[in-house]
């Protein structure tokens, strides 16, 4: 069942025509934030309903966590009644959003010009793989091509020495949240305004973008001053600390850090040549090789007391099942349980707060096609027009 939406979005209604995570993530968040979200499907379904583990087929962890509190609506876009159905949600939609080529989504009659037509304010978001201004608009895209592509993959290996991926769909997420804030502005133009518009955003663009905050550096000038490149986020002693019995992430870094660490530790190496944070940044792969000899005399435990106690960052290095029982998160509420027909599943929320609005896992995924004959009937469109295909009709799950 589907929870009325209480967030700053509540009442605005979504027709998503997303797939994989990119966009999902996008809406998944729009939906947790009060969003009536309508995912259109084709009739075999997102394939990201069976890249993963599940409760049962077409229910993968990866979908349920990034489709839920959304309707599934089955539509055949290859014919005209489903292209119909389409229109008649476009109608009554205040954001449109897609994630195919531009070519395709011209070729199914509903680029811009044809939905703007329809519904002249719609927030109408493309989500590419490139943008289409550019000579590399009709390639295909996914996260692991635009990570090569963005220079990720080569940061990797001024990092570890080897060519490689983070180890997370960095792009896929980078350019949901891309696009999520992009939709928001040109929602909040058209409050302002009541006018629609056309929003475009490119996973290249967007995680070229991501890269160059911190790695432009030296080449954002004219002349270049030096390499595009950061050299502490890709120096290769940039790693978790080895210590005694495990491993510490911590961060020695501006000077009243590094003089309450020096002043506690009292390490031989340290002198005046690395008491300020510029005198530190030119030596930096020097700088840690030092601190990770030292991190070596004590025990992850005894290091984080003592760092804590100076106020210097310090972490355990966790994996990802620890999260799901981390002291912090749970006198948070992060962690959100919804119960569904599969069992109850535990959500990890909304990272926002709201005082007036807050926002909620917005109930469980959606079997496919689960909400097809609803949401038309809602719109009065005749039901024969809505069975384009499987439709599963059905509990959210």
């Amino acid at each position: 069942m589907l929870m009325p939406g209480t967030g700053p979005l509540s009442e605005v209604r979504v027709v998503d025509l997303t797939a994989m995570v990119m966009g999902p993530y996008c809406t998944q968040i729009m939906a947790d934030m009060g969003a009536e979200v309508i995912k259109v499907e084709p009739p075999g379904g997102d394939d990201t309903r069976h890249i993963s583990v599940g409760p049962e087929p077409g229910m993968g962890g990866v979908f349920v966590n990034v489709n839920r509190g959304k309707r599934s609506v089955v539509l055949d876009l290859r014919s005209a009644a489903g292209k119909e159905s389409l229109r008649r949600l476009v109608e009554r939609c205040d954001v449109f959003i897609h994630s195919m080529r531009a070519r395709a989504i011209d070729r199914l009659g509903f680029g811009y010009a044809a939905v703007s037509a329809v519904n002249p304010s719609v927030v109408y978001t493309n989500c590419y793989g490139y943008g289409r201004r550019g000579p590399d608009a009709d390639l295909t895209a996914y996260d692991d091509t635009i990570q090569a592509e963005c220079g990720l993959a080569y940061a990797q290996q001024r990092l570890t020495g080897e060519v490689g991926y983070a180890g997370t769909v960095l792009a896929d997420k980078v350019t949901g949240l891309t696009a999520l804030y992009a939709t928001m502005m040109a929602l909040f133009h058209r409050e302002r305004t009541g006018d629609g518009q056309e929003v475009e955003v490119g996973m290249f663009e967007a995680m070229a973008a991501f890269m160059l905050v911190e790695h432009a550096n030296g080449a954002l000038f004219s002349p270049p001053l030096g390499a595009a490149e950061y050299p502490r986020a890709v120096t290769p002693r940039r790693r978790p600390y080895r210590t005694r019995d495990g491993h510490l992430s911590a961060l020695v870094y501006n000077d009243k850090q590094w003089s309450a660490f020096v002043g506690a530790v009292r390490p031989a190496w340290a002198g005046a040549h690395f008491a300020t944070l510029e005198q530190r940044a030119r030596r930096i792969d020097t700088v840690y090789g030092l601190l990770a000899e030292t991190f070596l005399e004590r025990t992850t435990l005894e290091w984080l007391t003592l760092l804590r106690s100076l106020d210097i960052p310090a972490a355990p290095v966790r994996d990802l099942d620890e999260l799901f029982h981390h002291p912090h998160l749970d006198a948070t509420g992060f962690f959100e349980t919804v119960d569904t027909p599969n069992g109850p599943v535990r959500f990890p929320g909304p990272p926002t707060w709201f005082s007036r609005t807050p926002g909620r896992v917005a109930g469980p995924a959606p079997r496919l096609g689960a909400h097809t004959r609803e949401v038309l009937a809602a719109l009065d469109v005749p039901a024969e027009s809505g069975r384009t295909g499987r439709t599963d009709e059905g509990k959210s799950g």
